[in-house]
């Protein structure tokens, strides 16, 4: 899961089959391959595409380009300015071969007519004619996609794009927990040094093999990871299981530097975090994939079998993911009633309730904070609208549209707004976000979150004694 990977993901709640997540922006879970797979959605009306019907005559890439135009025509959740599609494909394509150094780019300008038969020709025109002209400098796969992302772009809604198949790979993995072959770490880039910071997780190769919490990776097979990025430290960190890849260290308390040896193997990253402590169950969610709902109720039964006396949910720097992981997750603390309701284009309301299994969770918190984002905002929302938990921390980020992914011939995929959604009081939170109840303001930096400087969790506690004393 590279760092693109969950900043593209880290405002996503899908609807379909297909692929979606979300996580902790700018972290990376440096593992192996998994096939591309899943999404989320926005209900059992959208089953699957029959890309076959859709798809015209001619060649994949102008197949690509008129199954985009169709699916945006047909399914965004809001009526289209073909113009848009049309300026933003010019101005891509320009874009891209200024940095081929071309330094007067020819690609056709053209207005829309108002015609959609008319208009998807000119798109195709447009990317054939570039094709065509500067064939030398990339292949018409390349052109093709650059075309996606900009028409795409020019509807100015940053959850309409192209995904390429490495980047649905990695929302892939993300939402079904990992399961794929690797060392087990997260990798983090220090903002300050630019150096790799690890966090490995518990019980995987990592952590076993004597890899420690917040140790710099200095290099990966001998080879230094000074400038690298996140994704190409990660792309070398994975490999075919079974096989061992050195890493050399900097302890972050000794400042010593050691070489480990580490064997990968199959890795499976949950989404929760949990621990009881003074009598208070505190969970912490990392996104909402498809195993994420169960973790939850597991982690809070746990708390019922020690007695506790109060739950923590901690949905800060959650930026979502599965819509029914949503549902279910809210289902745990709301035994009935509406959870969340969409809205698409014609109006049409789908309705999710309450998926069952309701836990008695109270004294109950939710931390938020300004990356609290989608699927997180569903659960926040919902909890806050039925009374049944205090929201603590920051105005959420306010993402209330969900998105359909479409797979593409390429293994790639279209990610597009299909509809808007509602809180059970009929909220819409978009651009808007969610206030807590309790408001409490502090850096969002991941450190600090769980230790003596986190004062929105401590705020959190302070509450559940409050009303366990009541």
């Amino acid at each position: 899961m590279t760092a693109r990977t969950r900043l593209l993901s880290a405002v996503l709640v899908v609807a379909i089959a297909a692929v979606g997540g979300a996580a902790y922006a700018g972290r990376a879970a440096a593992a192996g391959d998994a096939a591309p797979r899943i999404v989320l959605g926005s209900g059992p009306q959208i089953v699957g595409l029959d890309v076959a019907a859709l798809l015209g005559h001619g060649d994949q890439e102008r197949q690509m380009l008129e199954l985009a135009y169709e699916q945006v025509e047909h399914a965004y959740y809001k009526p289209v300015a073909d113009q848009l599609m049309i300026v933003g494909e010019q101005k891509a394509l320009t874009a891209y071969l200024k940095l081929k150094k071309v330094s007067d780019p020819q690609v056709p300008k053209n207005m829309a007519t108002g015609d959609r038969t008319r208009d998807l020709a000119i798109l195709q025109r447009t990317l054939s004619s570039v094709q065509n002209r500067y064939a030398d400098l990339a292949p018409k796969a390349t052109y093709t996609q650059v075309a996606l992302v900009g028409m795409l772009g020019g509807l100015g809604d940053p959850y309409t794009t192209y995904l390429s198949p490495q980047e649905i790979q990695g929302l892939d993995e993300q939402l079904r927990g990992g399961n794929f072959g690797g060392i087990g770490v997260y990798i983090v880039k220090d903002q300050k040094t630019g150096s790799i910071v690890v966090d490995p997780i518990e019980g995987n190769p990592a952590i076993i093999a004597g890899v420690r919490p917040g140790d710099v990776i200095v290099a990966v097979d001998g080879k230094s990871t000074m400038s690298s990025s996140l994704d190409v430290v990660e792309r070398e960190i994975r490999g075919p299981l079974g096989t061992i890849v050195s890493l050399t260290l900097k302890r972050r308390s000794s400042g010593t530097t050691t070489t480990v040896h580490v064997t990968r193997a199959q890795i499976h990253v949950p989404s929760v975090r949990a621990k009881v402590e003074n009598g208070i169950e505190y969970v912490r969610l990392q996104d909402f994939g498809t195993t994420s709902a169960d973790e939850v109720r597991a982690a809070f039964l746990d708390g019922k079998k020690h007695n506790v006396h109060g739950y923590i949910l901690d949905l800060r720097n959650n930026g979502g993911g599965l819509l029914d992981a949503a549902v279910d997750i809210s289902s745990l603390f709301i035994a009935q009633g509406t959870i969340v309701s969409t809205i698409d284009r014609a109006g049409h309301r789908d309705v999710k309730s309450a998926s069952g299994g309701v836990i008695d969770t109270k004294p109950l918190v939710l931390l938020v904070n300004r990356f609290t984002a989608s699927a997180s905002e569903i659960t926040a929302g919902a909890v806050q609208d039925y009374g049944v938990g205090t929201l603590v921390g920051e105005k959420t980020f306010g993402k209330g549209v969900v998105q359909s992914l479409y797979t593409l011939p390429d293994k790639g995929a279209l990610k597009i707004t299909t509809a808007r959604y509602v809180t059970p009081k009929g909220r819409d939170i978009h651009h808007k976000g969610i206030v807590p109840d309790v408001v409490v303001t502090q850096r969002v930096d991941l450190p600090i979150i769980d230790t003596a400087a986190d004062q929105q969790l401590s705020t959190a506690k302070k509450i559940i004694e409050s009303k366990s004393t009541d």
